[in-house]
């Protein structure tokens, strides 16, 4: 009998790697965006991970307006929060294997060295607080799901989402007269979408669950890491080093939050892959998205 999973969040930049990649190992993939199922209703997602009849639900929808959070702080808490305990409950009643995306933004920042799954959070804003939230939900109801924190995901689906990622937010800004200028005082471990997804169903298929740190395995400032796109993408703008004394956010973001993929590896699950060569794979993909666009 043909495995089925069914994935939430389809049309975002993990989403899309999620599919692609369970479909590739032979599954059954049923997925949806926030436009076709609303996890925040709960009555709608018993029915769809009941009607499915999965053996796995991956959720990978999320509120990420960081600094609009600040603002709508309810809104983050229904969609990072209530609805994972939505999707809890369902595979609670299902008796499925539930996963659940998170981040390093749980973590403030402040230990030096890289984050380990035993380290204690200490989120620092209402996006961050409602993310912490919903991993307390996964693990309130359910007794082994599999919750995995990633930092700066960025997928070649970036190429046509509106709000992008980085990458594509420094190719955008590259092609200006303006001044780039990015901050060289936060540090975190950007992370590729074909690589958390393949991983993720490395984790699914051995049965492995608990929580688990994916991320690059390189710590960077966001002002090298804009140097690398630049240089790997071989254009060269005016960029400039700045810090969080000038560059002001509405949210308090953490300064350092490197994640270590320790846990993980000695788990037997492969390491991911360098950001640079990362960054190259989706300058690549981008350059043969463009292409086959303009043919």
């Amino acid at each position: 009998m043909q495995r089925k999973v069914v994935i939430f969040g389809r049309g975002g930049q993990l989403g899309v790697e999620l599919c692609r990649e369970f479909e590739r190992r032979q599954w059954s993939v049923q997925a949806f965006d926030r436009q076709s199922l609303d996890i925040t209703d709960d009555s709608l997602v018993e029915q769809a991970i009941s009607e499915a009849d999965p053996q796995v639900v991956v959720n990978a929808a999320a509120y990420n307006h960081v600094d609009i959070a600040e603002r709508e702080p309810e809104a983050a808490y229904r969609t990072n929060a209530l609805a994972v305990r939505n999707l809890a409950m369902a595979c609670r009643q299902a008796d499925v294997q539930f996963v659940h995306y998170s981040t390093d933004y749980v973590f403030d920042g402040a230990k030096g060295a890289p984050y380990v799954e035993t380290d204690m959070p200490h989120p620092l804003g209402a996006y961050a607080v409602s993310k912490l939230a919903g991993e307390l939900y996964a693990e309130a109801y359910l007794s082994s799901p599999l919750v995995i924190r990633t930092a700066g995901v960025f997928g070649p689906a970036g190429m046509f989402t509106p709000r992008g990622n980085f990458l594509e937010l420094m190719l955008r800004l590259a092609k200006t007269t303006n001044p780039i200028r990015v901050v060289e005082d936060h540090v975190a471990s950007p992370t590729y979408a074909p690589a958390i997804a393949s991983r993720t169903v490395d984790l699914v298929e051995k049965n492995i669950r608990g929580l688990f740190h994916m991320a690059a395995g390189q710590p960077i400032s966001w002002y090298d890491y804009a140097k690398m796109i630049f240089e790997l993408a071989s254009v060269s703008p005016m960029l400039h080093p700045t810090d969080e004394r000038e560059y002001r956010t509405a949210a308090r973001r953490p300064k350092c939050t490197p994640l270590s993929n320790a846990k993980l590896e000695a788990a037997g699950i492969a390491p991911m892959p360098p950001l640079r060569e990362a960054v190259r794979d989706y300058l690549a993909a981008r350059e043969h998205a463009t292409a086959h666009r303009s043919s």
